[in-house]
């Protein structure tokens, strides 16, 4: 799929966020019941009807800035590898905290079609650290391995980061920043992981951008109607989880529930 192939696709994504990885403080010590939990809840989205999956560690916590181990990136593959082997769907990755040559690797290497990458233009602070714009070594490194065909989506303004430095960068002139730096998609997203995205930002990011725009936080089956016209893309996390928390297992009732709304909205 490519890039012009998303806008208007109303592509829905789901959330794979992997039990704590090797080397982590919170890893339980099972290498083959992380990589079984991920597949078993990539096939509870396609059964549901879901064409996309993004996979991230979010439980990696503390998170390294803009970088993983080489432990990370091997089984981080693997996963990806045979998520998108036996499903087929539209599949992407995310390897915190910004290490997004990482991702670009396991992407090529596993045949995956994106990467969710922070900080592609402009600095931020996050709670691991400062991130510095890295636009220019994402898509030079793309460009050495030969990994042209996966997608870059990029965050601006991203959640669970302070912007104090840009605060006279409007969220539209950061959106015209990184289409000019030849962003794939544009991803919009609350201020933090579940919270809704503002209305009004994503209006204004659309009307500015002929790339895709991606809703990256805070859609549920009740809100979707409300936000379906304005978005391109949606990355579904949180909702899709017993209790509607990240911290927990796909739940396929949920996940049900939003499909149906999402597709009642595609016939209005």
């Amino acid at each position: 799929m490519q890039k012009q192939d998303l806008i208007n696709s109303k592509l829905v994504i789901g959330m794979i966020h992997l039990d704590a990885l090797p080397g982590t403080p919170k890893y339980s010590g099972n290498v083959q019941n992380i990589i079984d939990l991920a597949i078993s809840e990539a096939k509870i989205y396609k059964s549901a009807g879901l064409k996309g999956i993004m996979i991230e560690n979010m439980h990696d916590v503390p998170y390294l800035n803009n970088s993983s181990g080489p432990e990370i990136t091997a089984i981080m593959s693997i996963i990806a590898y045979e998520i998108k082997r036996q499903t087929n769907l539209f599949v992407g990755i995310q390897v915190l905290a910004s290490a997004n040559k990482e991702a670009i690797a396991i992407a090529h290497s596993a045949n995956l079609d994106f990467i969710r990458a922070e900080g592609f233009v402009f600095a931020h602070v996050a709670d691991e650290g400062i991130t510095q714009s890295n636009a220019g070594n994402i898509l030079r490194y793309r460009k050495q391995i030969g990994a042209e065909n996966v997608l870059v989506f990029t965050d601006i303004k991203k959640k669970h980061s302070s912007h104090s430095i840009t605060l006279d960068v409007s969220i539209v002139e950061t959106a015209k920043a990184a289409e000019f730096f030849l962003s794939d998609g544009i991803i919009i997203t609350g201020s933090s992981t579940g919270a809704e995205t503002d209305v009004d930002e994503l209006s204004s990011v659309k009307q500015c951008t002929k790339l895709p725009v991606i809703i990256g936080s805070g859609i549920t089956a009740e809100n979707i109607e409300k936000y379906y016209n304005l978005a391109d893309v949606f990355i579904v996390g949180s909702y899709f989880k017993n209790d509607g928390s990240w911290l927990n297992g796909v739940d396929k009732t949920r996940v049900k529930r939003f499909m149906n709304n999402h597709a009642k909205c595609r016939l209005k």
